[in-house]
């Protein structure tokens, strides 16, 4: 794909400005069939190296993000659960007088409805429309990990909800309007994933994203430049508040159509579209974000070996 727009840093002096990556999980750094993320590595090095923090963004719970971010290596950065309900905060991103850092070492800011609260009104709008859905509470764990592909121990943790409760649809599509004008009513939205529907509070990814954004900007004085990326529907709003953005092509046959003008679609899928997509945008500039003092030791490296650093 060919773009004829100004090189991705047109604008912005590298050297001082701050870089936030949002990333999806599942279908985009994560494989939607095995979850593997091993075409994503060496991106992830390298960012650790730049020092840009890569934030997960997923509708999976705190409960299963807090092992997998060891495993990706992301236990400094924080993270958005269950669709923007969830923001889990590492010491460096905590203010002193407004977060409570808990027993794991996160702050939790809680910023959708309790899920006692949801899962009480999808019953009630299930009895009073006659529609017919599973919710995942309802499934039993057999049934989850044939559905998902996970572990026992992982569909564990995917049911430890705390402000989202996803389901399953299993009635006409032309009865989904009238459900989301019931929980409308009731404060509640409807959000599609990559596998399945999601009642939560009206907060969303995008949300949270940029509720996080001014929350870096009030701790480091300068507002960053941001880029997401994403599979789903339930992407969007988080593909539209960010400075640039990838759609990573999905598995699932959805639309996905941010508005979003720095948009770059990826050709390939799941963690490899998602190391194209963040080549195509910080690529052919990473050596500009670089820290001063190690872009100094570079060229003068290789003055030494009679190169030079373009």
């Amino acid at each position: 794909m060919t773009d004829s727009r100004p090189t991705p840093d047109a604008g912005f002096d590298a050297a001082l400005t701050p870089r936030l990556l949002f990333t999806d999980l599942d279908g985009s750094l994560l494989d939607h069939y095995s979850y593997d993320w091993s075409p994503a590595v060496p991106w992830l090095a390298r960012l650790r190296e730049l020092g840009v923090p890569v934030i997960p963004v997923t509708s999976k719970t705190r409960s299963e993000i807090v092992p997998l971010r060891r495993e990706l290596g992301l236990e400094d950065t924080p993270f958005i659960a269950e669709n923007g309900a969830v923001v889990g905060l590492p010491p460096t991103w905590c203010h002193a007088r407004l977060d409570r850092i808990g027993p794991d070492g996160l702050g939790i800011r809680t910023l959708g409805v309790d899920i006692g609260f949801v899962r009480k009104r999808l019953a009630v709008w299930r009895e009073r429309l006659g529609v017919r859905f599973t919710t995942m509470s309802e499934m039993t764990l057999d049934e989850l990990v044939a559905f998902t592909g996970l572990s026992e121990p992982e569909a564990r943790l995917a049911r430890m909800r705390e402000g989202s409760e996803p389901l399953i649809w299993d009635d006409d599509e032309a009865f989904l309007e009238g459900f989301r004008e019931g929980l409308a009513g009731d404060g509640l939205q409807l959000v599609r994933g990559g596998r399945f529907w999601h009642a939560t509070g009206t907060c969303h990814k995008g949300s949270a994203v940029s509720w996080l954004i001014s929350r870096s900007e009030a701790l480091r004085g300068r507002r960053p430049l941001t880029l997401a990326l994403g599979d789903g529907p339930n992407d969007i709003s988080m593909l539209e508040v960010v400075d640039q953005a990838v759609v990573i092509r999905g598995c699932h046959g959805l639309t996905v159509a941010p508005k979003q003008p720095a948009l770059y679609r990826s050709e390939a899928t799941g963690p490899a579209g998602w190391a194209e997509g963040v080549a195509y945008w910080w690529g052919r500039a990473d050596r500009r974000v670089m820290p001063a003092a190690q872009r100094l030791d570079l060229a003068a490296a290789a003055e030494a070996a009679g190169e030079s650093l373009a």
